[in-house]
């Protein structure tokens, strides 16, 4: 039982670094699939970050995740490629334009992971960890921890991505995924600029953008069922949150590079959800880069 749990939270660990390789994108390539100009096709580009990072989780109950060694896998060939985690089939390629179809798997299941320390110490009472009211207080806040809510499944979602390239530098992006495994029975988009510069031997990729979530994904996954909490069904709705992303890295010799991240995730539309302690979640990340 204990090497099944070992093995588990390997697979799951792996699944972190994937999302977060597939987020903040540090091989060659764009997000999503993008082809540079640079990327040779029909061979493996691979790295791997070590350092020191985290994914902070906004969610009650719910542990920050460690990042140490972060692998990313590309293959490109002509038409197809895969991209840290993301299968696609370019259909148009030009030097300003593209157009891909995209599958993934979806990441919002990446908060729900349930190997927190109150496992090991399972002996210790949690019965007030989420249902805690104040008897002086006629309105008490309604807080959710997840640890007390049904186990959210992962879905795959496949669907279109498209790319315009201006200058070289800048990279306008939109995509919209829907849900094939009828897991939330949703969709997903999301629009985003992505300039990329220089200055001296330090490279920098800067990314805003803001992502679209339907209804069906925000309930199922940030909702709460009849059954789960004291406070009977909520629903969130739909909704849309923006977000901005810094990459440096600074080149050491021609396959080491240091490498800094930043991400800002803003979730202040879902704080009709119980389960949110936060409103945000920040991504950080700095260490080594070796190209293999």
């Amino acid at each position: 039982m204990r090497f099944n749990s070992l093995i588990l939270k390997i697979i799951l660990y792996a699944t972190l670094v994937a999302c977060f390789s597939a987020c903040s994108q540090q091989s060659d390539s764009s997000k999503d699939g993008f082809k540079g100009q640079h990327i040779a096709t029909e061979q493996w580009h691979l790295s791997l970050s070590a350092g020191i990072g985290v994914i902070t989780n906004p969610l009650r109950g719910g542990d920050n995740i460690p990042l140490v060694l972060i692998p990313q896998v590309a293959f490109y060939a002509e038409q197809w490629f895969f991209d840290n985690g993301r299968l696609g089939y370019s259909f148009v390629q030009t030097p300003k334009h593209q157009f891909n179809f995209v599958s993934e798997l979806n990441t919002e299941s990446r908060f729900f992971i349930n190997w927190h320390p109150r496992n090991i110490f399972s002996l210790s009472s949690s019965s007030l960890s989420s249902q805690v009211v104040d008897e002086d207080n006629s309105s008490p806040a309604r807080y959710a921890n997840i640890n007390d809510v049904q186990k959210r499944h992962i879905a795959f979602d496949v669907g279109a991505a498209y790319h315009y390239v201006k200058n070289d530098a800048n990279v306008f992006s939109i995509q919209a995924l829907h849900d094939i495994t009828s897991v939330y029975n949703g969709i997903h988009a999301a629009m985003q600029w992505q300039y990329h510069t220089q200055i001296g031997q330090l490279k920098l990729k800067q990314t805003m953008g803001i992502n679209y979530k339907s209804a069906e994904l925000n309930n199922y996954f940030y909702g709460l069922k009849a059954g789960e909490t004291q406070f009977g069904k909520i629903d969130v709705g739909s909704s849309w949150q923006p977000y901005a992303k810094i990459d440096a890295r600074w080149p050491l010799s021609k396959a080491n590079s240091l490498r800094f991240h930043l991400a800002y995730y803003d979730y202040s539309a879902m704080d009709s959800s119980p389960l949110f302690e936060r409103t945000y979640s920040m991504t950080a990340f700095i260490g080594l880069d070796h190209t293999f």
